[in-house]
């Protein structure tokens, strides 16, 4: 029932805008939601932020816009008045990380003892948590694309999966890779069952496969199936694990699991007609989204034809 209740207010303030920052941000506003335990969901403008309170301070998955920065934070006082601790970049799209760096200078970083000036400045405000392809490539981007330093992760992994133990819970920050992008992080919140997907799970539109950085519709099932196969549901009912997706409503298990079973089907048309030696044009009029446009077809900016090239492109170039 209660995600019944909040989804009008969730599809009013949520939307798809990774290519372009909206024009007035003064008009948007952020909402805090509970989702359950220690988390709550920030909605406003770009990506969800999933934050979880306690008396550790705060720890934030994914930072929208920074025009929004003093926003968000004046929303997350609202539950908390603690330091923002830690950061977690779920991928490198600017729509989940352009407020990094105001976030950051926001919060503050765990430390003690006696410290030279240089780790004094470098761990100025709150730690920013990614897997290491995603400082890669943030570190690559030149001229008016360049994302300032101090908006990098500060913290990075290379495997699987990177632990934290904060506000008496575990965290984990698990690696699923060439999917959405190749440094995709879910993050899942042990005590409070809830898992935060960054873009490998929307509510708005048609999976975002990134080809020129590292996504795959391959990747992509297998991030969502790892997913639910995470997620422990109420039988017969709403609830259990929680899961906070990148754009979009609160969700639960049939939400992930019919957005999983759109992706395996459209996946397996597209497949078909490759193998039949079909060019993207002949795909693309075969329309094998057609009975899911009504649902993930109306993004203006990842339309249909958008999906479907990338869904092409991934299967005619063999991409796992």
């Amino acid at each position: 029932m209660r995600l019944r209740l909040l989804l009008p207010l969730l599809l009013s303030a949520c939307a798809l805008a990774p290519a372009q920052q909206p024009q007035d941000f003064s008009k948007v506003e952020v909402h805090v939601l509970p989702v359950q335990g220690s988390v709550y969901m920030l909605v406003g403008s770009g990506g969800n932020i999933t934050a979880q309170v306690g008396s550790d301070g705060v720890f934030l998955v994914d930072t929208m816009y920074a025009p929004l920065a003093d926003k968000i934070v004046a929303a997350i006082r609202t539950i908390s008045k603690s330091p923002i601790r830690y950061i977690v970049d779920t991928h490198v799209h600017g729509d989940h990380t352009n407020g990094n760096e105001a976030l950051r200078k926001a919060g503050s970083t765990i430390t003690g003892g006696n410290v030279s000036a240089d780790i004094r400045d470098s761990a100025e405000g709150a730690q920013i948590i990614a897997h290491q392809n995603v400082l890669n490539r943030m570190s690559a981007t030149k001229g008016p694309d360049s994302v300032p330093s101090k908006a990098w992760p500060t913290d990075t992994f290379v495997g699987d999966e990177k632990d934290v133990f904060f506000n008496g819970e575990g965290i984990q920050v698990i690696h699923l890779p060439n999917a959405h992008t190749d440094g995709d992080s879910i993050v899942f919140f042990r005590r409070s069952d809830v898992i935060s997907t960054g873009d490998l799970f929307t509510t708005t539109n048609y999976p975002v496969i990134d080809l020129d950085r590292g996504g795959s519709i391959n990747g992509f099932i297998a991030a969502l199936q790892k997913i639910v196969d995470m997620i422990i549901p109420v039988y017969g009912q709403e609830g259990g694990t929680m899961v906070v997706p990148g754009h979009g409503r609160l969700c639960d298990l049939g939400d992930v699991l019919a957005y999983r079973e759109m992706t395996i089907i459209i996946r397996d048309r597209i497949q078909d007609m490759v193998n039949k030696g079909m060019t993207l044009e002949q795909v693309k009029a075969a329309k094998p989204t057609l009975d899911y446009d009504p649902l993930y077809g109306t993004s203006t900016f990842w339309g249909t034809d958008r999906f479907v090239e990338a869904v092409y492109k991934s299967l005619k170039d063999n991409k796992k």
